[in-house]
């Protein structure tokens, strides 16, 4: 992290000199919220640089489900924007679900009042979803892509190259898990990647942020929090057992979820048994 990016985190007033967003002028002024919002915009910027994900000049559709992630991710761009760090258009979006008893008031009206320009989108996914998944199974894959789908195009009628997602730490370990236990791969949530149409960036900023953090943060800041009644109304997920397997090992060996993101930065392609990441026949010995 640079020494200028240290100066400005550490600074209450913008070396531009502009208004504080409003979305922060209600935040709590006390130590311990100034440390975990600056912990916080530290890691969406390391991330941020990690993967290249700012183009100057570009415009990010930034998903905004109602929810405590989405909410803090939409909240680390404003503040890294506040402080020039962050040269790019955003444009917050909601995708209306039609899901019965969504507060469809709430986005619109938080919006407005921090002053972010957004885009509601109604698509009744909702019901496609509940009619084509068999009872008992889990909603999140066909849900996901439906979503996806009504994200990008909605990214391209506004003229944004990526679609921005709250995703965090939590999430990519999961996913790991998850693809190791039932996918029989090795793979994560990466936090950049190109859509299979190769026309828009999807950027995971708070790769780096950890779940507990983004509620203690989320709560602080008194978000209107607005629950899934989808994927989040149904009990015993594959992922809520990974989600309980990883707790109990933090709980056991605190530092442990951080090793694991590390591990997932440092493959070893000769170490595993993929032959299309390496070329195990090509090896051979040294001439004496």
């Amino acid at each position: 992290m640079s020494a200028v990016l240290d100066f400005e985190l550490d600074s209450d007033s913008d070396p531009q000199g502009d208004e504080l967003p409003a979305l922060f002028r209600r935040a709590p002024s006390g130590v311990e919220f100034a440390k975990l919002r600056k912990r916080l915009i530290r890691q969406t910027r390391q991330a941020l640089d990690d993967f290249a994900m700012v183009r100057p000049g570009d415009r990010w559709l930034v998903c905004l489900s109602g929810g405590k992630d989405s909410y803090t991710l939409l909240a680390m761009l404003l503040d890294l924007k506040w402080r020039g760090l962050l040269p790019v258009d955003l444009l917050a979006c909601n995708l209306d679900q039609a899901q019965p008893g969504f507060p469809a008031d709430v986005l619109p009206r938080f919006l407005d009042e921090v002053g972010v320009p957004y885009r509601i989108e109604r698509q009744d996914t909702y019901s496609i979803v509940t009619s084509k998944v068999q009872a008992g199974k889990t909603y999140c894959a066909l849900c996901s892509r439906l979503r996806r789908g009504h994200l990008y195009r909605v990214a391209r009628e506004e003229g944004c190259q990526a679609v921005v997602l709250g995703h965090h730490r939590e999430d990519i370990l999961e996913t790991f898990f998850l693809n190791l236990f039932h996918g029989g791969k090795l793979a994560a949530m990466p936090p950049k990647l190109v859509n299979e149409e190769g026309d828009q960036f999807v950027l995971r900023p708070l790769a780096y942020a950890a779940e507990d953090d983004i509620a203690r943060f989320a709560q602080a800041m008194a978000f209107p929090i607005i629950p899934c009644d989808l994927c989040g109304s149904q009990e015993g997920l594959q992922r809520n057992a990974v989600k309980a397997m990883l707790a109990d090992w933090e709980k056991k060996a605190p530092g442990r979820k951080e090793i694991m993101l590390k591990a997932l930065a440092n493959g070893n392609p000769s170490h595993l048994l993929d032959r299309d990441m390496f070329d195990f026949a090509g090896l051979d010995l040294r001439a004496s």
